[in-house]
């Protein structure tokens, strides 16, 4: 053998190199690929808020045999139930056929995304024109929520205990609403502002209405047709916005990317498109050898805090009540299990490179991304998985032929983020985050590779089963 051919043999068996899943695959897989997405699909367009998502993800799990666990009864391996907290939050758990304080397999996602909430007290009227008043949700670049539709999702909580669900703006028919820009003509001031105060967070104001109420002796008549019409619709009352939950989020649907329709683009992939693997590979698991849970959970994108986010016990307290259902300790399950944390990770952009360090940075159709570590700079705010459990993931990845990579939220010193990684590391589980790279995360409109969502679903199947 020549020297150059010994060097490219050695090079084969001892350089890591990242591969295109979709460069030589198969036109089974690839079939496969695409028909999961069109659920995927289907689910963006109908999961606009958490709400929603756990709503729409427990009626799913009905229809595979899930029913509402309930404290005190025994349950056996094979049985499949969920945890339903406050309709934000829901776990789905298939009871394993061995007992849960030898360990649990849970992957967990996150169903919020970055939004603009109304205010308490919303509605107001300025120049005969009637707007509400927002507080974005999240990170967000305030400048991208201008000038796009934008629809009304969320519940009225009325004073008698009734739930009024809202959602306007999604069907063709259906009003929009908008945050209105300056025109370039007149924006040489605001030209003048830095991209982070290009539009400021008091200037996310969102237009409901312009037709006044027929009576010219009182004044915001504008305002007055607008609770007017709400009031024909819904019953409820300016005090009403009070106890109130209202998310503006984009109207856009979801939609294929591309001319090979190999990406997909909506609102809210981060974090459903890892939501949405984690919840058909849980249904899909029977029998499993270990307790499977998939846990849909909220509040991540402001720091997992409040009583439906993972900094709140309840992963805690439903790993508990299935090891006391066995006669377990729920201490030990929890010490003996494994989680993969379900978050996404930034995909290179060709346009700005120059923020990631392209040696570990994740690729659009690479697969599924590993993520040792979050947190910025100095590892700030994560849990960094252990060498041991990566190698046991790693093993099952490619044991099942799961295309699959590793990645970092950008170089060292730029930024960073977090996951709730941290917080199921914090009850002395083994977990390390795995999820789908995504294109302009946190955006209105985010673009994800079909290639990548599917292999999501596979890894969290293989984790699970």
């Amino acid at each position: 053998m020549s020297e150059k051919n010994a060097a490219k043999a050695l090079k084969e068996k001892l350089f890591y190199k990242k591969v295109n899943g979709r460069q030589g695959a198969d036109e089974t897989l690839l079939k496969s690929v695409d028909d999961y997405c069109e659920g995927y699909k289907k689910f963006l367009n109908t999961s606009k808020t958490e709400r929603e998502a756990a709503k729409n993800a427990i009626e799913m799990a009905k229809k595979h045999g899930f029913a509402p666990f309930e404290q005190g009864k025994k349950y056996n391996a094979g049985d499949k139930v969920y945890v339903n907290n406050r309709g934000k939050t829901v776990a789905f758990i298939v009871i394993g056929k061995q007992p849960a304080e030898k360990g649990v397999n849970i992957t967990a996602a996150h169903i919020d995304s970055p939004r603009l909430d109304l205010k308490q007290n919303p509605l107001y009227e300025e120049i005969e024109l009637a707007l509400f008043k927002t507080h974005y949700y999240g990170g967000i670049r305030k400048y991208q929520w201008t000038a796009v539709p934008l629809a009304l999702h969320g519940v009225f909580a009325l004073k008698d205990g009734s739930v009024i669900e809202v959602s306007l703006g999604e069907k063709d028919d259906e009003p929009k609403f908008v945050v209105n820009d300056l025109l370039p003509h007149l924006a040489t001031e605001q030209n003048k502002r830095t991209l982070a105060d290009g539009i400021k967070g008091e200037e996310l104001n969102v237009l409901v209405g312009s037709h006044p109420f027929k009576d010219d002796s009182e004044s915001e008549l504008v305002k007055l047709n607008v609770l007017k019409l709400l009031n024909e619709k819904y019953g409820i009352t300016e005090t009403d916005f009070l106890s109130a939950e209202l998310e503006l989020v984009p109207a856009f649907k979801a939609s294929d990317i591309g001319f090979d329709r190999s990406m997909i683009g909506s609102y809210g992939q981060d974090d459903r498109v890892c939501a949405y693997p984690a919840l058909t590979a849980v249904l899909e698991v029977e029998n499993p050898e270990k307790t499977a849970i998939a846990i849909l959970t909220d509040k991540e994108e402001i720091g997992s805090d409040g009583n439906t986010g993972l900094n709140s016990d309840f992963l805690r307290y439903v790993v508990t009540d299935i090891a006391a259902m066995q006669g377990g300790d729920g201490t030990v399950a929890l010490r003996n299990s494994k989680c993969l944390s379900a978050d996404v990770n930034a995909g290179i952009d060709p346009t700005f490179q120059d923020v990631m360090e392209r040696k570990n940075a994740a690729r659009l159709n690479y697969g599924v991304v590993v993520t040792k570590f979050t947190g910025s700079r100095g590892k700030a705010g994560t849990s960094d998985a252990s060498a041991e459990y990566v190698a046991e993931i790693r093993a099952m990845l490619d044991k099942a032929d799961i295309t699959w990579q590793t990645g970092e939220l950008g170089k060292v010193d730029i930024g960073g983020g977090g996951t709730v990684a941290m917080y199921i590391a914090n009850m002395g589980v083994d977990v390390v985050d795995l999820g789908v790279p995504v294109l302009s995360m946190h955006a209105p409109f985010e673009t994800t590779a079909k290639f990548d969502v599917y292999m999501c679903y596979r890894a969290m199947y293989e984790f699970m089963k």
